[in-house]
């Protein structure tokens, strides 16, 4: 049982935490209890239909608890093993809230109530946080919207005031954009010190190790092609925005005015998947004629795709000096400072 103020994150909460508890084999089954919040129930189901995961609704009763029972029947008749109930908010804490809640509480018997707290809104955060942990009896905490400028402060204040363990964190607007809560990374990614087991994990998760291996094998015989780059750069890409990601790596927060626009990754997507086959595997044969063809063809400019080449054929070259020599990417990284990352165009 998911509860809340209004625009903390809920429905969406709902929806990754039915995609993530999938990936772990489970059957989940979405529930919209929300019945006052206009196009609550409709944003639940289009949720649901981006993940391919059931919904329950009844538009017709106005009866919470009503609800929440007919869809406990149904995910027994359908086999689902996880009910997510989403549940209404407000703006602020309200006796008519908190006495619904209290009902599909005791009606329903939640094995779990999460308290879903929008990480943004700073001390704020415990007294709601307080409020609903006294009313309800919460057994964790989801934090939202920790890709945003908050480093997370409030999690620890929320944790001694509830005594509940923080239990997952939304760390970006993707479905697939939540995690575990880690104390000790949280508290690495606060002081600044990035957090490199989660990129690990990351790439775990959303790297193909067959197709990993494909490419290492064809790149051994010839030359990285915009072909390989472009699957490299789709793989990277299910890991979340790159921007989140370069916040997790050490020492990447001290290097001031190192910005990553990720629609700039889109546009390089668009490029390559508007040359051909022959263009892809030489980008040398790109005259004039035929980059305007696919400025034309990708929604960009000449210049978009110079610029894009030229960062292209530096790490072609890049690639060719770790593949020929012996210590090659120590000894690149070593020649890497900070102004060659500030002016590196993506």
């Amino acid at each position: 049982m998911l509860v809340g103020l209004q625009g903390s994150g809920k429905t969406t909460t709902a929806g990754k935490l039915a995609n993530l508890l999938r990936k772990q084999g489970k059957n989940p089954l979405l529930v919209a209890c929300d019945i006052y919040r206009p196009a609550a129930i409709k944003q639940l189901q289009v949720v649901g239909k981006q993940l391919n995961i059931p919904v329950f609704a009844n538009e017709t009763s106005k009866d919470v608890v009503h609800i929440a029972k007919q869809a406990i029947s149904t995910a027994i008749s359908k086999l689902n093993d996880v009910i997510i109930l989403d549940t209404a908010g407000r703006l602020h804490i309200d006796e008519a809230l908190m006495e619904e809640l209290k009902n599909v509480k005791t009606h329903t018997k939640p094995h779990e109530i999460l308290l879903v707290v929008d990480s943004m809104t700073g001390q704020d955060a415990v007294n709601v946080a307080e409020k609903f942990n006294e009313t309800l009896g919460i057994d964790g905490v989801v934090l939202t919207k920790l890709d945003g400028d908050t480093r997370g402060g409030a999690a620890l204040s929320v944790k001694k005031v509830t005594n509940r363990p923080i239990k997952f964190a939304a760390t970006g607007e993707k479905l697939s954009d939540i995690e575990i809560f880690h104390p000790d990374r949280m508290a690495s990614r606060i002081l600044g010190m990035g957090d490199i087991l989660s990129v690990i994990e990351k790439a775990e998760e959303a790297f193909d190790l067959e197709e990993a291996e494909k490419l290492e094998k064809q790149f051994k015989k010839k030359e990285l092609d915009l072909d390989d780059y472009l699957a490299q750069l789709r793989q990277v890409k299910k890991m979340g925005s790159f921007s989140s990601l370069l916040k997790m790596i050490p020492g990447m927060n001290q290097i001031k005015d190192l910005k990553v626009d990720d629609k700039e990754f889109e546009k390089i997507e668009a490029i390559i998947c508007s040359m051909t086959k022959q263009e892809k595997r030489d980008t040398k044969i790109l005259n004039a004629s035929r980059r305007q063809r696919i400025a034309k063809g990708s929604g960009t400019t000449v210049q978009d795709i110079n610029k894009f080449i030229k960062s292209f054929e530096m790490t072609q070259k890049m690639m060719k000096q770790i593949k020929n020599n012996k210590g090659g990417m120590k000894k690149l990284m070593n020649g890497i400072d900070e102004n060659a990352l500030k002016n590196f165009k993506f």
